[in-house]
């Protein structure tokens, strides 16, 4: 290399870490080459396009892998937690096949998706398979007396 390129290559290594603070753990922690969608936060207005998204990608996962309806049924999205393990897979399946990754990714990933079979089995009960059949969802109005939460909540209970 000659002196004007080692300059140059200085200079942008400069520039890269002139903003870089060791100390700041406030950084992104999103996988190379995927972003994780957050479900429980995620904003009506980029509701669409995560849906969207995901859809295109459990359509082609099922296809690909051939993975039956009664594992993955045609309503999954109406199933909460399906479209969690879902969701999960979808973005560790970007990280693992980005341009980035050193070449386990996709390895990684097939052993993930080997893992989340068996996860389906508890995020879907089955039932499904001849039309959606709505779960009834947990609910906490009533289940918790607030006086003996109360009362149990002014106790550390470590013993």
């Amino acid at each position: 290399m000659t002196d004007e390129t080692d300059a140059a290559y200085e200079a942008i290594l400069a520039a890269e870490l002139a903003e870089w603070d060791p100390g700041d753990r406030r950084g992104n922690s999103a996988p190379l080459g995927a972003a994780v969608v957050n479900w429980k936060e995620l904003p009506d207005a980029q509701a669409a396009d995560a849906w969207r998204d995901l859809r295109d990608w459990v359509e082609w996962l099922t296809i690909r892998y051939d993975i039956p309806v009664t594992s993955i049924p045609d309503c999954w999205w109406k199933h909460g937690a399906l479209v969690e393990e879902l969701s999960a897979l979808h973005t560790a399946h970007r990280a693992s096949f980005d341009a980035s990754d050193s070449g386990y990714g996709p390895i990684g990933w097939h052993e993930r998706l080997a893992q989340a079979r068996g996860r389906w089995r508890q995020a879907y009960a089955g039932g499904c398979t001849h039309g959606h059949q709505p779960q009834k969802p947990r609910s906490w109005s009533s289940a918790t007396d607030e006086q003996e939460w109360d009362a149990w909540t002014r106790q550390s209970h470590a013993q």
